[in-house]
Parts: structure tokens; C-alpha cells; sequence
């Protein structure tokens, strides 16, 4: 697999397709083949982008503090290196954070935004997520930092499947891939998350936008998608009924269709 060197690191990616390019940012600890159920859909009909976000996958994992800004710059330098001057942008929970701030701080670079699950501060968590991670409404960021990364991963894995077959797959495998990969580039994505706040800025995103997310989303609040479909100027909420954290792969025909109807239309 390639690897571009921007913004200090080497990123991992694969281009499939072609067309007008799509950009897939994954969320938090994922890796870029996690996309497999939209690559093969999207690829049909646009040069689909995916990568290994800092810290995880072939990508390397640098022992600085991250910032969702300098993820968002990882993405804007993979894209230069690509001769990409302007793409659709797709963030899925954490990438979801990094489209926003991309969004925000290169609307030149953006033809539409999808947003996916996601959230706009991290107090967008929900109930569920918080009481598996030991937290309390109006807790602090130092509350978050000392939360044990393997209780996160744990909680987050077994929170973001309503199938019981997926989460019977997915909670055992958790501990194994965290190892693998490596816990400090991890550590290194939570620490990005815990300061990262778009609420006050989400007026300026110009692109038209598509903020989507789950009913029934046990990680993040699907109010918190409410919020950012009101403050984003030309956007359009999705709610999809009884959909989990991971409907991407859960009721990837109902998002595919979503996300391609949302990128063909005027």
C-alpha cells in the first residue's frame, strides 16, 4: 500500500475508482479497509480516498500531542500529495470531528460534507457511553484523560453494534487489534477528541452539508446531530430509525444510498 509523507508523518491510503474524488475519514481507532461495506459501492461512481488516520493502521503514530486540526491538516496534505485540489468530504464519529474542522478552516477544498455519527463537543457523548466509562454528567476533560484506554475501546465496541451477532464478533476482538496497533496512537486520538469543540464555528462551514446519524446511537446523542444541522447553514438532517453507532455497517445499504442520493443531487 502507498504511503505519502505530509504534515510530518507518513500517511497510509489506497485511491479506488474514479470520478469526482470522495474522501473517507474513519472514526476513532479504526483503520481505512474498516470502509470496506462503502468502498465497493462508491468506487463505482467516484475516485474513493481512504486512509489510515494518525496513530493507527500502516500510518504513523507519532508520540506528540494530536489535535483534530492536525488530523484535519494530515488529510488536506494527503490530498495535495493526490493533485486533489477540491473533494467530497465523508466523516464517520471521530472523522466526523476532522471533516468539521477541514470544513471550517479549507471550505475552498470542500464540494459537500457528510457527516456521519458524529458529534461537535465532547459533551455530545451519550448517557450510555458515559455510564460504561464511569462518568458523570458535567464531568471534565481530566475526567475523560483518566478513564483506562482499554475500558474505552471495551465500552465503545460493545455500544456501537444493536446487533447481537456483531457485538458477539466485535468485543472480543477489541483487546487483540488494540495491541496490535498499538495503544499509544490511541491514547494519542482520545487526547484530539477531549478538547475538540466546532459548536461556535459550525455557521462558517460553506459547503452543503448532510449531517446523518442513528435513532438509536448509544455513543453519541443523535441530538448532538440535531445541533449541527441547525447551526450549518446549507444543511439537511438524516435520521436513520433504529440505526446504531455503526449502522454504516449494520444498514450500509440504507447509508449508501443516503450518502450517494445526498452527492448525485443538486
Amino acid at each position: 500500500m502507498p504511503k505519502a509523507y505530509v504534515n510530518g508523518i507518513n500517511v497510509n491510503y489506497k485511491v479506488d475508482g474514479e470520478g469526482e474524488p470522495l474522501v473517507l475519514i474513519m472514526g476513532f481507532g479504526g483503520p481505512r479497509w474498516a470502509w470496506f461495506f462503502q468502498t465497493g459501492a462508491f468506487k463505482k461512481h467516484y475516485k474513493v480516498v481512504t486512509f489510515d488516520n494518525r496513530g493507527v493502521g500502516k500510518t504513523d503514530k507519532p508520540s506528540e500531542p494530536y489535535t483534530i486540526k492536525m488530523m484535519a491538516d494530515d488529510t488536506i496534505g494527503l490530498m495535495g500529495h493526490l493533485g486533489i485540489d477540491k473533494a467530497h468530504i465523508l466523516g464517520y464519529s471521530l472523522g466526523g470531528t476532522v471533516a468539521q474542522e477541514l470544513a471550517i478552516n479549507y471550505p475552498e477544498r470542500v464540494r459537500k460534507l457528510i457527516l456521519a455519527s458524529t458529534l461537535s463537543t465532547i459533551n455530545q457523548i451519550s448517557s450510555e457511553m458515559l455510564e460504561a466509562l464511569g462518568l458523570r454528567e458535567g464531568f471534565s476533560e481530566e475526567d475523560v484523560r483518566s478513564v483506562d484506554i482499554m475500558k474505552v475501546l471495551s465500552s465503545l465496541v460493545a455500544l456501537s453494534f444493536n446487533s447481537r451477532l456483531y457485538r458477539m464478533l466485535s468485543v472480543p476482538v477489541a483487546p487483540i487489534y488494540a495491541r496490535l496497533v498499538g495503544l499509544k496512537g490511541i491514547m494519542g486520538q482520545v487526547e484530539a477528541g477531549v478538547g475538540f469543540s466546532t459548536v461556535d464555528r459550525l455557521d462558517t462551514i460553506e459547503a452543503p452539508t448532510l449531517v446523518i446519524v442513528g435513532t438509536e446511537d448509544k455513543v453519541v446523542t443523535p441530538g448532538g446531530s440535531e445541533v449541527m444541522a441547525s447551526r450549518i447553514p446549507n444543511s439537511k438532517l438524516v435520521k436513520v430509525e433504529g440505526g446504531s453507532h455503526l449502522y454504516v455497517m449494520e444498514m450500509r445499504g440504507r447509508f449508501n444510498k443516503e450518502v450517494l442520493d445526498f452527492l448525485r443531487g443538486d
